[in-house]
């Protein structure tokens, strides 16, 4: 059973007698959430983000809990004397996979993300977006229990972004925990669990809030057949921008394209499962 991650009194700074770059921070994660993390720059969101995956350690307090993780920095290194697929399959033997599991999922990530014509390519002549690219397969290959990304989406072409949100949702449904900085405040709107904003050196909880918007973009209908007396899961709820019971067990979701592969695993693995009755843009009535 996966435990929460924590943080108590958690503080952080890089000389013996400089200033604190965090201090006295405590933090709960349960499995299974979306956390975002926002804060003016400088504040300290990355340093946090890397006691979190574990790159850093606290000066002060402790981290425990900590999951299988896996990171994707703000800047990639890409001066590594490898192709994108033997890095990747490098990294996957490392996370505990076999070398053929790791080289079939560095191949599957890659085609995911639209840059499977780079595998051959050594890393040090790939573009900073195909770097980015690789950045996020190898943190995705051996399905990591905690995901940390900060400013992931950065240099991503918009197909390789949709595809790291759709991935993000399938990490939490999965019952993975993803915390994650982004400088766009419409990334995963409305998707987090939890928002913390880093201010002064210390970490607040944005609460009594109104609820975050959905993800602008595509959405899609789908219409689910509930089993007798059910309720819509808590995780369908979340995922949807809207959801309408049309009749008894009957109900019409409303959802984000990027998320609806997540809730038609959630709705068809559910125990009993829901039967999904169709699925249709919103302008056709089908």
């Amino acid at each position: 059973m996966r435990r929460e991650l924590r943080l108590d009194g958690v503080g952080r700074r890089y000389a013996l007698r400089g200033p604190w770059v965090l201090r006295g921070v405590d933090l709960a994660v349960e499995p299974g959430t979306l956390v975002r993390v926002e804060g003016a720059n400088g504040t300290g969101k990355s340093t946090l983000l890397r006691l979190l995956a574990g790159i850093d350690a606290p000066t002060e307090g402790r981290v425990t809990g900590r999951p299988r993780t896996a990171y994707v920095p703000e800047r990639f290194p890409p001066a590594l004397p490898f192709t994108a697929a033997r890095y990747l399959t490098h990294l996957g033997t490392v996370h505990g996979l076999s070398r053929r599991t790791a080289a079939r999922a560095a191949g599957q990530w890659l085609e995911r993300l639209g840059a499977a014509g780079y595998a051959d390519t050594p890393l040090t002549r790939l573009s900073k977006g195909s770097s980015q690219k690789v950045a996020v397969a190898q943190a995705l290959l051996a399905e990591p229990e905690l995901l940390v990304l900060d400013e992931a989406w950065t240099g991503l072409d918009a197909e390789a972004r949709a595809e790291l949100e759709r991935a993000v949702a399938e990490r939490t449904a999965d019952g993975g925990t993803v915390v994650f900085v982004d400088h766009d405040p419409g990334r995963l709107a409305g998707a987090s669990d939890a928002v913390y904003v880093v201010r002064d050196g210390t970490l607040h909880r944005r609460t009594g809030l109104e609820p975050e918007p959905m993800p602008s973009g595509p959405r899609v209908v789908v219409r689910v057949q509930g089993p007798p007396g059910a309720a819509l899961p808590g995780d369908v709820r979340r995922t949807a921008a809207s959801a309408e019971e049309s009749g008894p067990g009957c109900h019409t979701l409303t959802v984000p394209a990027s998320h609806s592969d997540v809730l038609l695993r959630t709705l068809l693995t559910a125990r009993p499962p829901w039967h999904v009755v169709g699925v249709h843009a919103p302008e056709d009535r089908r």
